[in-house]
């Protein structure tokens, strides 16, 4: 009998891989390296090992390197290289908020010890000696490396182990504040309870959806689907309770109850990091699944996914109305922008494949958009700062203009690429998904989209009049921070200007690259 030697495409996966190796060098750094020098080797091999990363995926991109990679489980194709570019640099950039040592007298704002009872003996004592939790680099490299295989895999068990993989380090990582911290382990005990019941949903989805296909790879279900034969509501059933997990992860209505909590919750250089790269993976699976294995069968999950992107904008908005805290408002503002991209991915019409490239391109478009603006924005939210930390309520930072002009008018600026004002990124992004989807036969979405952002720019625009028309809130400053936090402000801000005033380059390389390999 001949057994055919597996082939495994090492060049061609080398950024997952560099990744994944650079998280278990930490891992061994964390053991064998003296306590006093692993600060400094954990930063410099989370700069070094993602540059590599970014330096592979150059090189396979100029190669022009495409094809169903690791015995048909990962997917390199150009969506693929958009989204893993995208989620090494804002990864890099939110990283950086993890090696912040200025702002705070010189500790981080991660716990000393998070695994003591909060004000306990072993917690003071562990403070007191100046102990940091430098794991939190290679876990979010962990985290890292699962997201990039999640929103490439072409199989539902890849899917799903990728999927554990992007969760697991998330839930440490949001328990682990020095401030609060009651409140940061009770975020981390909710995100892992509700984010192991969606795991669990999206299992009982593969199952189901393999009994009707009677594969997990997305090729076969594509074609069961295209001949279908009996069970279509074991089909149906199945890709409900997947979406289910995936929706969870993207934050969209009725499954975003956990994200204000861990927004809030989690140190905020965290609330950053998985504000984007989660949203970011999370999309670019959801849109595969959906476009190659479901893509025969969109009349059936169009009009769900509608109803969801509906609710997802006006709960997002109506609530963000509310807010008093800057973190939470920036969590349900996350909701609502979930809202906006799965409106492109209803609009999507896979027989027209003109709209179909238009639909991928507007998701990535807006996702660029949206990163930029949210690494900046929490970057800033962590230098805004009283005598007890971190200072976030929405009052505080009345008249901060005044203060630091400079980091409150970058601030604005992706407050206002939030808002989707013109010239800025958000514009041009929301301006994208509403085309695809009116292109899509979804105009009355469309409609529901425009009344929802104009609602949403008076949330944003209310934050920007009382940073520089209000007076001066007392006891609040800016922080002197490092170029670790200066550094994704000013990359965020000046992204955000570019992607509005010049977005003819970047949306010609997604347009081009646009289209799912199957």
């Amino acid at each position: 009998m001949n057994i055919a030697t597996p082939t495994f495409e090492w060049l061609q996966l080398a950024p997952v891989l560099t990744v994944l190796l650079v998280a278990c060098l930490g891992v061994v750094v964390e053991a064998v390296a003296p306590r006093a020098y692993r600060f400094v080797l954990q930063v410099s091999l989370v700069v070094l090992g993602l540059l590599a990363a970014l330096g592979f995926l150059a090189v396979n991109y100029v190669n022009e390197s495409v094809g169903i990679l690791a015995e048909g489980a990962v997917a390199l194709d150009r969506p693929t290289y958009l989204i893993w570019g995208a989620l090494l640099v804002f990864g890099l950039l939110s990283i950086l908020l993890f090696a912040e040592r200025k702002l705070d007298n010189g500790v981080s704002a991660f716990a000393a010890s998070a695994a003591s009872i909060p004000g306990s003996v072993s917690e003071t004592d562990s403070s007191a000696a100046r102990h940091e939790h430098t794991e939190v680099f290679p876990l979010a490299l962990f985290s890292l490396s699962g997201m990039m295989v999640f929103a490439s895999a072409t199989d539902l068990i890849t899917a799903f182990v990728a999927l554990e993989v992007m969760s697991l380090p998330l839930y440490l990582l949001s328990g682990m504040a020095r401030r609060r911290r009651l409140l940061s382990q009770e975020a981390a005990l909710k995100y892992f309870l509700l984010g192991s019941m969606s795991s669990a949903f999206f299992l009982f989805g593969m199952a189901l959806v393999y009994g009707y296909a009677g594969s997990f790879d997305y090729k076969a279900i594509d074609a069961a689907v295209f001949t279908p034969t009996y069970g279509h509501g074991l089909l149906l059933t199945g890709a409900a309770l997947m979406a289910v997990g995936l929706l969870f992860k993207i934050g969209a209505v009725p499954f975003h109850n956990w994200v204000p909590d861990v927004y809030v919750g989690a140190p905020t250089p965290v609330t950053g990091f998985m504000a984007i790269t989660t949203k970011l993976a999370a999309v670019g699976a959801t849109a595969r699944f959906f476009f190659v294995a479901l893509g025969a069968d969109r009349w059936s999950w169009q009009p769900l996914l509608a109803a969801v992107a509906l609710v997802t904008m006006i709960v997002g908005v109506v609530l963000a109305l509310t807010q008093t805290d800057i973190k939470r408002l920036l969590a349900y503002s996350s909701v609502s922008h979930a809202g906006f991209i799965l409106v492109a991915v209803v609009g999507a019409t896979v027989a027209t494949t003109s709209n179909y490239t238009s639909s991928v391109a507007s998701i990535i478009f807006y996702l660029l958009a949206y990163g930029f603006a949210t690494v900046a924005a929490f970057a800033v939210v962590t230098m805004v700062r009283d005598a007890a930390g971190e200072a976030n309520d929405i009052t505080s930072w009345a008249g901060l203009g005044q203060k630091n002009p400079v980091i409150a008018a970058a601030f604005a600026i992706v407050m206002l690429s939030f808002a989707g004002i013109p010239l800025t990124g958000g514009f041009i992004g929301k301006w994208e998904v509403f085309t695809a989807a009116w292109q899509g036969g979804y105009s009355w979405l469309v409609v529901a989209g425009v009344i929802a952002s104009l609602i949403a720019a008076y949330v944003y625009l209310k934050v920007i009049v009382s940073m520089f028309f209000a007076a001066p809130a007392e006891g609040v400053s800016v922080g002197k921070a490092g170029l670790v936090t200066l550094v994704p402000v000013g990359v965020g801000a000046i992204a955000s200007i570019y992607l509005g005033i010049f977005p003819g380059p970047v949306m010609d390389v997604v347009t081009a690259a646009s289209i799912f390999l199957r």
